[in-house]
C-alpha cells in the first residue's frame, strides 16, 4: 500500500510549454516558487500539507548541452530540511526546443533526462521517490496536436502525438526504474465525461466512444492494454494521476465559451448529466484495480472552498467503498497567470499572489483554508490514505475483469475540437 505523508498535498503550477504567441512558459518562476521554494513549503506544513507535486522544466534543464540539474538539487535540498515528499514532474507540456515529440528520437532523449533526474533525487533519499514522467498526454495532445494550441503545434495529428508521448512516458519510465529500482510513478491524465445534446442522435454514439474508451486511452497504452508493442504494463501504469475539474464534463457540439482557446462551457451543475465525481473515479478503479491519486483539483473563486469540501466528500464515500484513493492534491495551490495571457491571474488554490514591489506576497484564500481544516479533521488524526479495515481494496461485489478497449483514434469525431 501506497504511504503519502498527506492525503491533501499540493501541486505547484509548473507548465512549460511554448504557446502559439511564441511565448516559452516557466509557470513555477512567474508564480516566484523557484524564488520563495522553501518559505512555500513552510508554508504548506502549517496547514498540514507534507507531500507535493513539484515540476521539473525539461526545455530549462535540456538546451542541448550538459543537463542543468540545479532546480532538481535545490528541490531536493529543500524538501529534505523541511521534510517534504515530493512527485516530481518532469514533463509538464513543454519539451526541448529542437526536439521532434513526433520523431523516433524522441523517446529517448527523453529518457536519457529521466535517468539523470531519477539517478540525482535516489542519491539522496532515503525512500521511494514518486515520479509522474509525463503529465496529461491525453491534453498535450489535443492542445498540441490536434488544434494547436502548443508547440509542436500540429493539426489532426492528436492520435499521433498521444502515442509518441505514451512511447517516451513508458522509455522514461524504464529508464528511471534503471537508476532508482524503488520509484513509484503517477501517470496523470483528465477524467472527463460527455453528453451528447438532447435530440441529437448522431453525437450519442461519440459520446458514448469518448466515455467508454477514448479519455482511457493513454492509461490503457501504458497499461499495456492497448497498443502492446509499445512496451506498457500494469507496472507501467503504478498509480493512477486522476486530473479533475468542474470543467471536464461537457456538452459535445456546445458554442465555445473561449474560441480562440477552444473553451467549451462545462455542465451546469444542476445538469441532470452530469455525473458526481466518485461514481466516475469508481469506474477507473473498476477498470484497473490500480491505486488512484487525485493528482489535480481546484475551482477558481468564488467556488473553492465548496469545490474541495465537494472533492474531500467523494473521496471519503469511495473510501467507504473500499477504493484505494490515496491521496488529493490541490492544484494549482496558488494562484496562476493565465498560459495564454500572462497579464491575466486565475485565483484557485489556498494562496492568492499579490504583487508588492518586486515580490509576489502569498495571501490566504480563508474560506478554502477553512474547508481544508474541515476536511482534515473529517479524516481523523492519522489522515490515512488507506481503504478501510477488511474492504479487500473492492468497490462494492464487483470483482469483474475490466473489460478490454477497443482501439480508435483519440481526436477523431465531434470532440476533436471540443476535447478541453
Amino acid at each position: 500500500m501506497t504511504e503519502f505523508r498527506s492525503f491533501f498535498q499540493a501541486g505547484f503550477e509548473c507548465t512549460s510549454a511554448r504557446t502559439r504567441n511564441g511565448l516559452r512558459l516557466r509557470q513555477a518562476r512567474a508564480t516566484q516558487h523557484e524564488r520563495y521554494l522553501s518559505q512555500d513549503y513552510r508554508r504548506l506544513r502549517s496547514v498540514g500539507i507534507r507531500t507535493v507535486r513539484e515540476g521539473v522544466s525539461w526545455p530549462h534543464a535540456d538546451t542541448g548541452g550538459a543537463l542543468d540539474l540545479s532546480p532538481v538539487r535545490r528541490i531536493v535540498r529543500a524538501s529534505a530540511a523541511l521534510r517534504m515528499q515530493v512527485i516530481f514532474d518532469l514533463c509538464h507540456f513543454g519539451y526541448p526546443d529542437g526536439a521532434d515529440p513526433f520523431s523516433a528520437s524522441f523517446a529517448e532523449r527523453f529518457a536519457d533526462y529521466c535517468f539523470a533526474i531519477a539517478r540525482l533525487v535516489a542519491a539522496r533519499s532515503t525512500s521511494s521517490p514518486f515520479f509522474t514522467p509525463i503529465n496529461e498526454p491525453s491534453y498535450f495532445a489535443w492542445a498540441g496536436g490536434e488544434v494547436g494550441l502548443f508547440a509542436p503545434f500540429a493539426t489532426e495529428r492528436g492520435w499521433e502525438l498521444k502515442v509518441s508521448l505514451v512511447r517516451a512516458a513508458i522509455a522514461g519510465i524504464d529508464a528511471i526504474r534503471t537508476a532508482c529500482p524503488q520509484a513509484r510513478f503517477v501517470n496523470t491524465d483528465p477524467l472527463c465525461w460527455v453528453v451528447a445534446p438532447d435530440g441529437v442522435g448522431e453525437l450519442r454514439d461519440a459520446a458514448g466512444d469518448f466515455n467508454s474508451h477514448q479519455v482511457y486511452q493513454a492509461w490503457d497504452m501504458l497499461a499495456g492494454r492497448l497498443m502492446p508493442e509499445l512496451g506498457g504494463s500494469p507496472r507501467h501504469l503504478d498509480m493512477v494521476g486522476i486530473n479533475y475539474y468542474n470543467w471536464n464534463q461537457w456538452e459535445l457540439g456546445a458554442p465555445f465559451s473561449d474560441p480562440r482557446n477552444r473553451v467549451t462551457r462545462p455542465l451546469a451543475e444542476d445538469d441532470p448529466r452530469r455525473r458526481p465525481a466518485a461514481e466516475l473515479i469508481g469506474d477507473v478503479w473498476r477498470r484497473y484495480s490500480a491505486e488512484m491519486l487525485i493528482s489535480e483539483t481546484s475551482h477558481p473563486d468564488p467556488f473553492r472552498a465548496r469545490w474541495l469540501r465537494r472533492i474531500a466528500a467523494a473521496a471519503e464515500r469511495l473510501a467507504r467503498q473500499g477504493v484505494p484513493v490515496r491521496g488529493i492534491c490541490l492544484y494549482p495551490v496558488l494562484s496562476m497567470p493565465l498560459w495564454q495571457d500572462q497579464r491575466r491571474w486565475l485565483h484557485m488554490g489556498l494562496w492568492d499572489l499579490k504583487r508588492r514591489g518586486s515580490k509576489l506576497v502569498r495571501l490566504p484564500a480563508r474560506r478554502a483554508l477553512q474547508a481544508l481544516r474541515m476536511a482534515r479533521r473529517a479524516r481523523g488524526p492519522s489522515g490515512s490514505a488507506a481503504a478501510p479495515a477488511g474492504s479487500g481494496g473492492r468497490l462494492g461485489a464487483d470483482g469483474h475483469a475490466p473489460p478490454r478497449p477497443a482501439p480508435g483514434r483519440s481526436a477523431g469525431g465531434p470532440e476533436r475540437a471540443l476535447w478541453w
